[in-house]
């Protein structure tokens, strides 16, 4: 299984930028595909996800009605569309999927595979 993130870049704030991720070896409608950020000196955060099966998605409080997390099954591609981005937004992202139950899906040890991070940048 391998999961291939990207679509990361500088930008302003205020900008929008939309990160993929692409899986091989695993149809990402059959799992939670969630997106973590990592910023320089800090833990890394849950940021969103969506369920499996389904287009339920659950987000972090600090990117909820900014960020939004969808999938195409056909590409076995996942989304995550950020707008009206800010500084503090600054990170590397992470996708991840997971087999485990719903009640655990904002936990980074619930999610058994993980992509390469891509780096975003917001300007101010």
């Amino acid at each position: 299984v391998q999961l291939q993130a990207s679509g990361g870049g500088l930008v302003q704030t205020g900008g929008s930028l939309r990160l993929s991720c692409a899986a091989s070896g695993l149809t990402l409608n059959s799992v939670a595909v969630g997106w973590f950020r990592q910023a320089p000196g800090k833990d890394r955060e849950f940021v969103g996800t969506i369920w499996r099966r389904s287009e339920t998605t659950f987000y972090s409080d600090s990117v909820k009605g900014r960020f939004t997390v969808s999938r195409d099954n056909a590409k076995n591609t996942v989304y995550l569309q950020m707008n009206a981005l800010k500084p503090e937004d600054t990170a590397v992202y992470f996708c991840a999927a997971s087999r485990a139950v719903l009640s655990a899906v904002r936990m980074e040890n619930a999610y058994n595979y993980w992509g390469q991070g891509t780096q975003v940048t917001v300007s101010s």
